[in-house]
């Protein structure tokens, strides 16, 4: 990887853009430079696609300027794919290096004694055109890109996105701009392109929801907020804490602003009989700090699902489930019992069968081996991975509302304009037509008007896809929250380790196992059977060393969640006894609480057990965890 020169490869100053009435971007700045791997968040709907579409240079802003280095080489991957419907995936592909393919082509054709011959070289060699093929195979092997002589036009959305985003990569760009590069992509490709991202030579910008994927890759955090940048040192857990640090001196500012403002009003009611130059003075200064604007208020969310009903006993089994698809063996003898409570995660390569298992729980895929059977109180809500689709010409409350201007919620009823509003949408944009929304406000659209129809059995195929992360975190409390059975497909590595309790993993050749924990518990296990595994493969080696001892057991999912919330239990329980020794210490003791004596020394008594067997469970957990370590 070459050092970065620190060069400025682009401007961007004083950028506006304005849509209708709302104004997305006034007069944001941003200067990118050679080595700059840049992450970028915001809320959707706040400009990020559309500041990145004009970096690209497919758009251009209402007001500023975008100034670029003389032969910038840029790639870029847009949230829509728009392609040639006859065109194969290879030509396509071979689209996003159109320079390197020029430079080729003209050193070919070129004749033997060409003058041209030398300078030729050295452009090649500097965009790095000789390896062109090996690049273009080696992205559309790691991204699971479909074959080269496909058409476009056959390809899923998906399909479509693995392909837009080989073609971004594999010209060796100055500058890449990728906007959701993580989308549809599974965990594996995930990772390779991180790796590559790492080793990129040149300078990115991306924005996503995947918040590990932010960690790995980024030098700086640029946050789009209330219609400018604001530029963070260091990557995305970084991010968060000089972010906290921001909105703690603004909201310290705004406290002072506002006790200024009272002290002054009240002096000013007073209406001091000499105006002097002083008096004069702090009037002015009153109404300078009036109108000056304190921080921007992010609207209030508060992603809600409709409470679920009563699951039975039964819920969803699967009983020695085989599935085989088109000739290929998805699943090999699988069984599963889906219980209350439980918050499934399924993961594995793209094309494995993860919606196939999907479709088999909702009844709308018949195994061609074992069975399935639902339980008499389970009630679906399936979130599917093409989603319905929206009527542009619509407005936000006719698509969520169909008709009737209250949802069921619970044992009561709701507003349909209070449920859009609990998902981020400000009352004043209720009415407006979908077709002015971002893709990520279409997303939560579509979620909050698949979620409104309740169930008590969740079913989610790529929720995360075009998510903002403010939305994004929002949904994982609603998911941690929700009482019913939740089963959800994603390969956001972060998603599922805050909201999974087991993972059902897709491995290949019709193998699906199920691992109880998250996804990083699960990745452990995996470790571990391939290692005993490669072990048991190994020829047999003659005996001059005594057998190794046996490996101190490690904690399991449950022990070492019991460990993280070990902490808050002991102090709660210790706060319990300190309050009923409180009580007994109180000189009114016997005149409020002489009858209720007898009930407050047993809890007491019963408290301090508890405490002690806290401490002690305590004391096992971690010596296990240490000798491990």
């Amino acid at each position: 990887m070459s050092q970065p020169t620190h060069i400025t490869l682009l401007d961007a100053a004083g950028i506006q853009v304005r849509f209708n009435d709302n104004e997305v971007l006034k007069g944001a700045s941003l200067t990118i430079r050679d080595g700059d791997h840049l992450g970028m968040v915001g809320r959707n709907g706040c400009g990020k696609s559309t500041f990145l579409k004009m970096l690209a240079g497919e758009t251009q802003p209402d007001a500023g300027e975008i100034t670029r280095r003389t032969g910038l080489v840029t790639g870029y991957l847009a949230q829509a794919m728009d392609g040639e419907a006859d065109a194969t995936v290879m030509d396509t592909i071979r689209g996003g290096a159109k320079h390197a393919m020029q430079l080729l082509a003209e050193y070919e054709a070129l004749a033997a004694d060409s003058n041209r011959q030398t300078e030729l070289e050295q452009q090649i060699a500097a965009a790095d055109a000789w390896t062109i093929d090996t690049r273009i195979k080696t992205a559309m092997t790691h991204l699971n890109a479909p074959a080269p002589e496909q058409l476009m036009g056959t390809l899923s959305g998906g399909e479509k996105r693995r392909v837009a985003l080989c073609r971004a990569i594999i010209s060796n760009p100055d500058l890449l701009i990728l906007d959701e590069p993580t989308n549809h992509l599974d965990t594996d490709s995930i990772e390779w392109m991180a790796e590559f991202l790492k080793k990129f030579r040149g300078a990115f910008l991306v924005t996503t929801h995947d918040r590990y994927f932010l960690d790995e890759i980024c030098n700086h955090i640029v946050e789009l907020q209330a219609g400018r940048f604001y530029l963070h040192k260091g990557n995305y857990s970084d991010y968060l804490e000089s972010n906290l640090a921001r909105m703690e001196n603004e909201q310290a500012l705004e406290l002072k602003r506002k006790r200024f403002l009272r002290r002054e009003l009240d002096w000013i009611r007073r209406g001091p009989k000499a105006r002097t130059t002083k008096a004069k003075f702090r009037v002015d200064k009153f109404h300078g700090i009036k109108n000056t604007q304190g921080p921007d208020k992010e609207l209030e969310m508060e992603l809600i699902i409709p409470p679920p009903g009563q699951l039975a006993n039964r819920v969803v089994d699967l009983i020695n489930v085989e599935l085989e698809l088109g000739g290929k063996k998805l699943i090999h003898r699988f069984d599963f019992n889906f219980e209350a409570g439980m918050r499934i995660g399924i993961c594995g390569r793209n094309g494995l069968g993860k919606t196939s298992l999907l479709r088999v729980v909702l009844g709308q895929l018949k195994p061609t081996g074992g069975s399935r059977k639902i339980g008499v109180l389970t009630e679906f809500n399936y979130v599917d991975q093409e989603r319905i689709q929206l009527d542009p010409e619509k407005t936000l409350l006719e698509e969520v509302a169909e008709g009737s201007d209250m949802i069921d919620f619970g044992n009561g009823r709701l507003a349909i304009r209070a449920y859009l509003q609990r998902f981020g949408f400000n009352p004043k944009r209720i009415n407006m037509k979908v077709k002015s929304l971002s893709g990520g406000e279409k997303s939560r659209l579509l979620l909050a008007r698949i979620l409104k129809h309740g169930g008590n059995f969740l079913i989610l195929d790529e929720p995360t896809n075009d998510l903002d992360l403010p939305t994004l975190r929002l949904l994982e409390e609603a998911l941690l929250a929700f009482s019913g059975c939740v089963l959800v497909v994603s390969h956001d590595r972060y998603f599922l380790n805050r909201v999974c309790t087991g993972i059902i993993a897709f491995e290949g050749d019709g193998q699906v196992v199920y691992n109880e924990g998250d996804y990083e518990y699960y990745r452990e296990k995996l470790a571990e059977r391939k290692e005993r595994s490669a072990k048991r493969e190994e020829p047999a080696k003659p005996k001059t060393k005594p057998a190794p001892t046996a490996k101190p057991r490690k904690l399991t999912w449950k022990e070492k969640k019991e460990l993280e919330g070990m902490e808050e239990a002991i102090l709660e329980t210790e706060e319990e006894v300190a309050r009923i020794e409180g009580l007994f210490a109180d000189p009114e003791f016997h005149v409020k609480h002489g009858s209720k004596t007898n009930e407050l020394t047993a809890a007491l008594e019963q408290a301090k057990n508890k405490a002690g067997e806290l401490y002690t469970r305590w004391e096992a957990l971690e010596a296990i965890r240490q000798n491990a370590e």
